[in-house]
């Protein structure tokens, strides 16, 4: 990179969004760098999908100590572990931090593809009953557009990316572009069959990127399993594998791992000029000039950045007049739900053990009728499953006959976890800690996270609702939960830089680019209004290449 090279767009960030955001302005002709903090992966030394218990030092699992020690809040995702805890960050070397009673889990990975690597990758439109919910029940504000503009660009990453689901005309529920949908297993079918017939709702087969057949490069999913510790075949969607390799067939990418974003600086009329980073490894503090600047180093980072460009015409954060940036942080909730024994046994074995999917049951609340405890919705995701060994211990017997019956009686296990809607309140917000930095000397954030009675309430629904459902299917040893997860634990935090048509309460315009200053777009989930409950990772895309459209034209134009 020449010492003052200057480019059309620089993106920060090259997960989901940042290397969606590469592809689209490279194919546009537009010469793009992209700056990530973390290093670029080697997959055959990295991803570790095909490595059996016996060939890690600790089976499979990691020292308590060491995970304490460096990883306190990675830990607790399940995915860090002794397969992949190195595609997350090191928490001694990122900290945060969170008033005692608030706490919040900020669940990160630095590498080039950032989560794209780990993500659970269940993908869902969202609808109008969500982005205009605020016109049906009066909390919050509506997105500044509606869900037949964003439907083109859902399609164009569809196609691009590769969705296997089922279609099932469920109006809250669009449905997407699919590939050939993955089977439900049999306890699954009994489970669509009773959710239809007694309560009109929909199972369906989870909505996900992951390949069912073939798609340009990329080859069908084999099912080996443990998806969240890399993909070296690409059949699932990672930047990596699929739309950083498309901008770099360009020519026109210019890819810079090991660069912590400190800050965007601006020229002499307020547009940004550059970028400025630390080199993660020697320190030096480097720039790079672009003539727009794209923020996609996911919700809480972008808006980290955004508050640490302070000026004398910005005091509080870049584009921040409105005093909305860090606020209305949202994560969805998480933990009620159930789980019980179906009235199915062996003879039904169809189990796709390895099948890299659930189930999902589309909202149902506050669609048709009013909810009178909340507002918004929760869909539930799970599956069922055949019990292995678990039961035999409540078995008498021994010797062959034992045996025999422990096959015989393999229950079927089906679990239902909602995944709910957090409403978006001012008070959920992050800002810049006054006190502490990260160790490339970047002030950290301070994060602060409660759930309201709304979540408490929806969360209690979900249980009781789970309960029911399995109960009229049949099911035995029904045990609901209402074990409300950690904000952030969900790992679908929205929110803090939201668009809006009126500056005075929004950070971004509806083609998400910064009120105050017109070369600046954002293109990851801080950008939303209001969460919705669907997993947003397909959203996000969907806006980012919505947003891109708009960027090119403009920038073809002369308005940037």
């Amino acid at each position: 990179m020449a010492e003052r090279e200057v480019f059309d767009a620089v993106v920060v960030g090259s997960g989901a969004t940042g290397g969606w955001a590469a592809k689209e302005l490279t194919e546009a002709g537009l010469k793009v760098a992209v700056l990530e903090a973390g290093r670029k992966l080697d997959p055959s030394v990295d991803y570790s999908e095909h490595k059996l218990p016996y060939e890690m030092p600790l089976r499979g699992f990691r020292s308590p100590h060491a995970l304490e020690k460096e990883q306190e809040v990675q830990r607790l995702c399940y995915q860090c572990d002794e397969y992949a805890n190195h595609l997350f960050v090191k928490d001694t070397e990122n900290p945060y931090t969170t008033p005692a009673d608030r706490p919040f889990a900020w669940i990160r990975g630095r590498h080039v593809g950032g989560k794209s690597i780990m993500w659970g990758r269940q993908s869902y439109r969202i609808s109008d009953y969500d982005m205009k919910a605020a016109s049906r029940d009066g909390f919050g504000v509506d997105w500044p557009l509606t869900s037949a503009e964003l439907a083109p660009y859902y399609e164009r990453v569809e196609r691009f990316v590769g969705i296997s689901g089922q279609a099932e005309g469920v109006p809250q529920l669009p449905d997407s572009v699919f590939l050939p949908p993955m089977s439900l297993n049999c306890g699954e079918q009994m489970a669509r069959q009773v959710l239809k017939e007694k309560f009109g709702r929909t199972l369906t087969i989870g909505r996900t990127a992951i390949l069912t057949a073939p798609l340009r490069d990329r080859p069908a999913c084999h099912y080996c399993g443990p998806c969240g510790r890399g993909c070296q075949t690409g059949s699932y969607y990672s930047s990596p594998a699929s739309s950083l390799p498309a901008a770099e067939a360009t020519g026109r990418l210019t890819l810079v791992p090991n660069a912590v974003v400190s800050h965007v600086v601006l020229d002499d009329a307020g547009r940004c000029r550059s970028v400025s980073y630390v080199d993660r490894l020697s320190r030096a503090q480097r720039e790079v000039f672009g003539k727009t600047v794209v923020l996609c180093a996911s919700t809480l980072e972008s808006t980290r950045i955004m508050l640490n460009s302070r000026s004398e015409r910005h005091p509080n954060g870049l584009s921040n007049s409105s005093g909305a940036l860090g606020h209305y942080l949202m994560d969805h909730i998480m933990g009620g739900g159930a789980r019980g024994r179906m009235p199915v046994g062996r003879k039904y074995v169809d189990d796709r053990a390895r099948r890299p999917n659930g189930i999902y049951v589309p909202r149902f609340r506050n669609i048709a009728d009013k909810h009178p405890d909340f507002l918004r919705g929760y869909g539930f995701q799970g599956g069922a499953s055949l019990e292995k060994w678990g039961h035999a211990f409540a078995m008498p017997g021994f010797g062959a006959a034992f045996k025999k019956r422990v096959r015989d009686e393999q229950p079927w296990m089906m679990n239902f976890s909602g995944f709910g809607e957090c409403l978006a309140r001012y008070e959920n917000f992050c800002e810049l800690d006054k006190h502490q930095k990260d160790d490339w000397g970047i002030p950290v954030l301070h994060i602060s996270v409660d759930h309201s009675d709304n979540e408490w309430k929806m969360l209690q629904d979900m249980a009781d609702t789970a309960e029911e459902m399995l109960r009229a299917m049949g099911a035995e040893d029904v045990k609901g939960r209402t074990n409300m997860a950690m904000p952030g634990l969900t790992i679908h935090e929205v929110g803090t830089a939201r668009m809006g048509d009126d500056p005075k309460t929004s950070v971004l315009n509806r083609w998400q680019q910064a009120h105050e200053v017109k070369n600046l777009f954002v293109m990851d989930g801080a950008v939303f209004p209001s969460s919705a409950c669907q997993n947003p990772t397909l959203t996000m895309m969907a806006l980012a290449s919505r947003a891109c459209a708009h960027l090119v034209d403009e920038y073809k134009h002369g308005n940037l």
